[in-house]
């Protein structure tokens, strides 16, 4: 076991029953501070590998180790909350009557005393931008707003392994910056993240690191802007023209290639 890899697997290889191989043989490792995206085709595989990694999942062979423990025989409450798993549908895991309360469920259950919790709580939702719906609940919200109230939730209890399946889908504008500010900073902080997205904004302004997923296995492993141009992932065009110019990206790319191109 190492207790400095927030996230290892070896040789996994992970296939439904009755059907064919999903995972065949991926190797990867994530430390701590490391803010990295997941790539690949639809059906690649991305979501089964997190789920894998946080037990929802067991593998038919290989090793997969969370946090330094082996997940053999573990159930995701065994890991939680010091990892954290964000869900494509927010739905499959809000639970509570309302906002503020579905955010003190993971430092509660950590052991939290209440005015930890409270802080906690008070502090991610104001990241966010929740604050005001703290008391409402979480499904008289709309979709994208209901995604930040799940992201909000895992974040309270400071997970050290945080893993997202598409966490900007469908966020407006200001809530994907948002995301972006806070991936930055728990990765500052020493949070281990591992992000699927489809989003090669988000990607390139929050992630420093990128894998793709591929025929069951990891193929291609290095710095985020190295994959996505490696294998030609769809960009905005904006961002594309912004990199080609050696900009650094930002919320308002149009205007700073614009200005630039003049």
């Amino acid at each position: 076991m190492d207790t400095n890899v927030a996230l290892r697997m070896a040789a996994v290889v992970f296939r439904y029953p009755g059907g064919p191989a999903v995972l065949d043989g991926v190797d990867l490792v994530v430390g701590p501070g490391e803010a990295v995206g997941l790539f690949g085709a639809n059906g690649a595989g991305k979501s089964t590998l997190l789920r894998l990694g946080m037990a929802l999942e067991q593998p038919v062979s290989g090793t997969i180790e969370t946090l330094g423990r082996p997940t053999a025989g573990l159930n995701p409450e065994d890991l939680a909350p010091r990892a954290g798993f964000l869900f494509q549908q927010p739905e499959r895991q809000l639970f509570a009557a309302s906002v503020r309360a579905e955010c003190a469920l993971a430092p509660r259950l950590a052991g939290w005393d209440e005015r930890r919790t409270a802080e906690s709580v008070a502090e991610v939702l104001n990241e966010l931008g929740l604050t005001e719906t703290a008391e409402e609940h979480p499904y008289d919200l709309p979709l994208p707003t209901r995604r930040l109230v799940a992201f909000a939730a895992i974040l309270t209890a400071d997970p050290e392994l945080i893993l997202l399946d598409e966490p900007t889908a469908a966020l407006d504008v200001a809530s994907r910056n948002r995301v972006i500010g806070v991936v930055r900073e728990r990765s500052r902080r020493g949070n281990a993240v591992l992000a699927i997205t489809h989003d090669a904004g988000f990607a390139h302004e929050a992630l420093n690191r990128g894998l793709l997923l591929e025929r069951g296995r990891v193929t291609h492993d290095g710095p985020v802007r190295d994959v996505i141009d490696d294998v030609r992932l769809i960009r905005p065009a904006a961002l594309a023209v912004a990199l080609a110019l050696g900009l650094t990206p930002g919320n308002d790319r149009r205007a700073e290639v614009a200005r630039t191109l003049r």
